[in-house]
């Protein structure tokens, strides 16, 4: 939230529709808007640009009566549960309850040392625009208005075990702003010095380069959603089959793409659907490890997405394999993909049933691969591994 001394009523007022706003976000989409709230707001009351009374309490008072309003009958119609508040059914278990913990944890540095950097991708923004922007006079105090709110975010959130890039998404346009401020100074004193037109020269550079490596870190992560692709398959292959198909999804699926966006809509009648060959869906998401481990509770379905089959307990076929993005590895002069024992490379995953679908990526990469080995590399080049990531199990009757 930038804060324009040059009119204290403008500012003024922008603050208090920025409050509406994040709290209204806050409330209808992520909860943990509301720490970057919490944060900004106490900058903004140490910077006396914000009143507690006229601003901040009718600002959350009212701002969070819109986003109820607008969330719990749209979500509670959708989900088909009463005064459903999705971010504060999420907040208590992930938070209160400690839950997240149970998805992984990292160390408290993460989000300093790892995700920011990785966020920002291009290296001379963080090690070299935003140093400069705090340190040039002219660009300090605009710097700071931006980054300490945003950085004090990310300290209270990485005091919570488990940790994600994706929770602390929303200080990237402040950074990206300070580092633009420090990237501008350099660029209009371009021609006052060589150690400038350097810099400059190594800015357009870094910004090309960083765009190619998001376009091709693009790429990959498409890669890394084979449960969503196994669930297409699944309906694809198995949707007629008979009036009703239960099938569980576990864990890696549910991460990795499954959403209820996915599911199959229902029948409009079952008498009918039997009549149509179409198919009524039952989608299980069981956690439970007890439950798991009880044979009787793999009787109930027709197929199963599993990371390990052997978890699936009965008489299982596997009809389908799904792979997804396994790392990278370097070939060497005249070497060939040999690719480790269960993995696949990304040339080869064609004829694997691989299963995002990338004909035209094969092909592209294929000719660029050939190209570059011959005239570029001489030899040399990446690979990209494709691991086998879920299975589509069908019960075997006996």
């Amino acid at each position: 939230m930038q804060l324009d001394t040059s009119d204290p009523k403008t500012t003024k007022r922008h603050c208090r529709l920025a409050l509406y706003l994040f709290t209204i976000a806050g409330v209808v989409f992520r909860s943990e808007i509301a720490i970057l709230l919490a944060t900004q707001t106490l900058y903004l009351l140490s910077r006396r640009r914000a009143s507690l009374t006229s601003d901040i309490i009718p600002a959350g008072l009212t701002g969070a009566a819109i986003g109820i309003l607008l969330t719990v009958p749209i979500d509670s119609f959708f989900w088909q549960r009463l005064l459903l508040w999705p971010e504060l059914s999420g907040f208590y278990y992930n938070t209160i309850l400690g839950k997240s913990a149970d998805w992984g944890t990292s160390p408290w540095h993460f989000y300093f040392l790892t995700a920011i950097p990785r966020l920002l991708l291009n290296p001379l923004s963080w090690t070299l625009c935003i140093p400069l922007a705090l340190l040039t006079p002219v660009t300090r105090q605009r710097s700071m208005n931006m980054l300490l709110p945003a950085l004090a975010f990310v300290g209270l959130y990485s005091l919570l075990p488990h940790k994600e890039w994706r929770f602390i998404l929303y200080i990237v346009p402040s950074l990206t702003a300070v580092a633009g401020a420090g990237a501008a100074h350099i660029w209009t004193r371009r021609a006052k010095s060589p150690l400038h037109r350097l810099l400059s020269l190594a800015l357009a550079a870094s910004v090309l380069a960083s765009f190619v490596a998001s376009t091709a870190l693009l790429r990959v992560s498409s890669l890394n959603y084979p449960g969503g692709e196994a669930l297409g398959r699944l309906h694809a292959l198995a949707h007629g089959e008979k009036s009703v198909v239960r099938v569980h999804l576990d864990n890696l699926a549910c991460q990795t793409g499954v959403t209820r966006f996915l599911e199959m809509p229902p029948p409009r009648t079952l008498v009918g659907a039997a009549r149509r060959l179409e198919t009524l869906w039952v989608y299980d998401k069981t956690e439970d490890e007890e439950r798991l481990l009880n044979p009787v509770f793999w009787q109930r379905f027709d197929y199963v997405l599993a990371e390990r089959p052997e978890k699936a307990i009965g008489k299982w076929e596997v009809v389908d394999t799904v792979y997804g993005f396994g790392g990278v590895g370097l070939v060497r002069p005249g070497e060939r993909y040999g690719g480790e024992e269960g993995d696949v490379e990304l040339g080869e995953a064609r004829a694997a049933k691989d299963a995002v679908s990338l004909s035209r990526v094969y092909d592209l990469w294929a000719v660029l691969e050939r190209f570059a080995r011959k005239r570029l590399t001489r030899g040399w080049w990446v690979r990209l591994r494709m691991e086998s990531k879920i299975r589509i199990l069908k019960r075997q009757r006996i």
